[in-house]
């Protein structure tokens, strides 16, 4: 073991640490099941993506789904081709991002700053509970935050190395590499936000013969061939590719005001101070009496406030904003709140506080997991099927005027569910919703749209058929579709509902025609009704 200046401080080997890491990260990602929307449409992409054995095209009800790169599906699909369809392999891709982001971070301080900085800034950013729960969501922020932080380490470590030097090519090299695996996580912001954080960090320390280095030829070989053939390949399957993922995913949606969660410039101020906490309120202590000058290094403080800088003004100027879109900021705001609990203090004094921090923030982040699984969860998760009934090989499974990602994920579906719509005014709807993604995808694969996709006057075309229909909707869907009273109800929860349509074996058009009265409740089975 390598020990910092003080024997109370012992730092572990980094192959000790990471593993460490990823072990705390991966204890409870399983606890809880899948939120919707998110971590049902990445987990239910990904599963479809090993379902379908097409590894190219990532596909939402089996339509093209083009709001971001595979990379995340790539992951999540490889993890359940060995686990099966549970929730921490669905959530492995985050929890890989995670790890990414903490080791990044310790190793670039390990040797450009101080052993006990490199292992409190870890600490910190591991054991922060917006840290913690976004590495235990399933959704493409926290794998694109790591992808990100190596990036600027990498660069920012090479630019050192080379001023030393030192052999930096091999790091600048990883920084492309990095580069590429972000572009293939979440877009452009995977090469752009990493590049503006290390164009203004030169610049702010007068390192602009650093800058030549973006222009390495070998790095963007490497770029270009590890991300360019996804892309290349779906312009050339999808001509609209281009337009729809470049033009409209990226350019108009960070312009638009037509999206989601509308905040004003301020929301990130208090995500972070909040989200951040125990850790945050060493903010307000006082420095330590010996934080002179000489404790302090200035390259790499300002390569931290710069990075924390960027990434924060950044996603404060569209008026869409999510919480997630800031998980790239927390590596160097931890690092900076470590700096900030080591200021001119007394090592042995400190350890004590240090550890009753760190006790607290990972009770805060096992406390807000466990609060999630009991109070967050979509009612999907729980529509289970009665024991004894499921979904066999030939039926059709039938969403109501709805879609719920999670439900091909937990009942295990290995096709395509039906969704009824009134799907031509879907198509002209502007809202972010379920529609308007499924809409989208349509116009990529029209004729498994044409399949898939039931307007509500066609019906009686789908179902009336010599063949078994599982049916999901609200559980007051019966008002508006009276022909719902000759189902079978096999499952209620929490407004959700699910029946068992029998069909029609002799294929009669009209099956839908004349409703059947409510069975009386005595005649209906208790077993029937409720989550088992």
């Amino acid at each position: 073991m390598k020990r910092s200046t003080s024997a109370s401080w012992t730092v572990p080997q980094p192959s000790w640490l990471i593993v460490a890491l990823l072990t705390w990260l991966l204890a409870t990602a399983w606890i809880r099941p899948l939120m919707a929307p998110d971590e049902g449409r990445y987990g239910g992409v990904a599963l479809a993506m090993l379902r379908s054995g097409d590894w190219l095209v990532p596909r939402l009800d089996g339509l093209p789904f083009f709001h971001k790169p595979p990379l995340f599906y790539w992951i999540g699909a490889a993890a359940m081709a060995v686990t099966g369809p549970v929730e921490w392999a669905a959530r492995l891709p985050s929890i890989l991002g995670g790890g990414a982001a903490a080791a990044a971070l310790f190793l670039f301080l390990r040797r450009w700053s101080t052993a006990r900085l490199a292992l409190l800034s870890t600490v910190v950013l591991v054991t922060t509970p917006f840290f913690f729960l976004g590495a235990q969501f399933a959704n493409l922020d926290m794998l694109v935050a790591g992808c990100i932080s190596g990036t600027v380490l990498l660069a920012a470590g090479a630019a050192l190395a080379r001023e030393r030097e030192e052999p930096w090519r091999a790091l600048l090299a990883g920084a492309y590499l990095f580069a590429a695996a972000g572009l293939l996580a979440k877009g452009l912001i995977g090469l752009v936000l990493p590049a503006l954080v290390i164009a203004a960090w030169c610049a702010a320390t007068r390192r602009l013969a650093a800058l030549r280095l973006a222009l390495w030829l070998p790095g963007w070989a490497v770029l270009l061939i590890v991300a360019g053939p996804w892309f290349v390949a779906m312009q050339m399957k999808y001509p609209e590719f281009f337009d729809y993922f470049v033009v409209t995913q990226h350019f108009r949606r960070f312009a638009s005001t037509g999206f989601n969660n509308e905040h004003g410039f301020w929301f990130y101020l208090p995500v972070l101070a909040g989200l951040t906490l125990p850790w945050f309120a060493w903010v307000f202590v006082p420095r330590g009496a010996d934080d002179s000058a000489r404790h302090r290094q200035p390259d790499i403080d300002r390569l931290m406030w710069i990075w924390l800088a960027v990434i924060v003004v950044f996603f404060s100027l569209p008026r869409s904003k999510l919480v997630g879109y800031v998980l790239p900021a927390l590596p160097p705001l931890a690092y900076l709140i470590a700096q900030r609990v080591l200021a001119g203090r007394s090592l042995e004094a400190l350890l004590p506080r240090v550890r009753a921090t760190t006790l607290a923030a990972a009770v805060v982040c096992i406390g807000c997991v466990i609060a999630v699984a009991m109070y967050a969860s979509p009612p999907g998760t729980r529509l289970k099927l009665p024991a004894g009934q499921a979904v066999a090989p030939g039926d059709q499974v039938l969403m109501l005027d709805s879609y719920h990602y999670e439900i091909p994920f937990y009942w295990n579906l290995r096709e395509p569910v039906l969704v009824s719509d009134d799907w031509k005014a879907a198509a002209l709807d502007t809202r972010d919703n379920w529609r308007k993604e499924i809409s989208d995808a349509a116009r990529f694969d029209p004729a498994h749209a044409a399949r898939t996709l039931v307007d509500r006057t066609q019906l009686a075309d789908t179902l009336c058929v010599p063949r078994t229909t599982w049916l999901v909707g609200s559980n007051t869907a019966q008002l508006a579709n009276p022909w719902l009273f000759r189902a079978q109800l096999v499952a209620v929860n929490d407004g959700l509902a699910a029946w068992r349509f029998a069909g029609s074996p002799t294929g009669d058009p009209h099956c839908l025609d004349a409703p059947l009265a409510p069975a009386p409740a005595s005649a209906q089975s208790p077993g029937t009704h409720g989550d088992e």
